[in-house]
């Protein structure tokens, strides 16, 4: 049974993963979602190389074992989930405004044909 007063959940963070009803403030960008936790943290990192020569950049992944990979993935998998799920969002608004097939498929850099069998929802 669900409680009558809890929040419905509407975005997550893309980079912790963290509900809007877990954070203060969560901004959303195109496809992705950023919460005030990471922004600090995010900030708190440049900060600290500001100044600093650049180091070599290692892949994240290197530093995880397997399991830590395989329970990332899920994740990975839900922000481009998500990502897609906004891409219509906006490509529905740009067609109830009358813009045609071909200007969409142009600014997604394939062809009007192309993005109307991805977004039109007829087959």
């Amino acid at each position: 049974m669900t409680q009558p007063d809890a929040p419905a959940e509407l975005a997550r963070c893309s980079f912790c993963g963290k509900p809007d009803t877990k954070v203060d403030k969560l901004v959303a960008g195109p496809g992705a979602y950023i919460c005030n936790e990471c922004v600090a943290l995010a900030a708190s990192i440049i900060d600290g190389s500001l100044g600093s020569p650049a180091k070599s950049r290692v892949p994240v992944w290197e530093s995880l074992t397997d399991g830590e990979m395989l329970s990332h993935i899920p994740r990975v998998a839900a922000h481009i989930d998500q990502a897609e799920a906004d891409l219509r969002s906006w490509v529905q608004e740009l067609r109830r405004r009358g813009v045609t097939w071909i200007k969409i498929g142009e600014a997604l850099g394939i062809t009007r044909q192309s993005a109307w069998e991805r977004f039109s929802g007829k087959e």
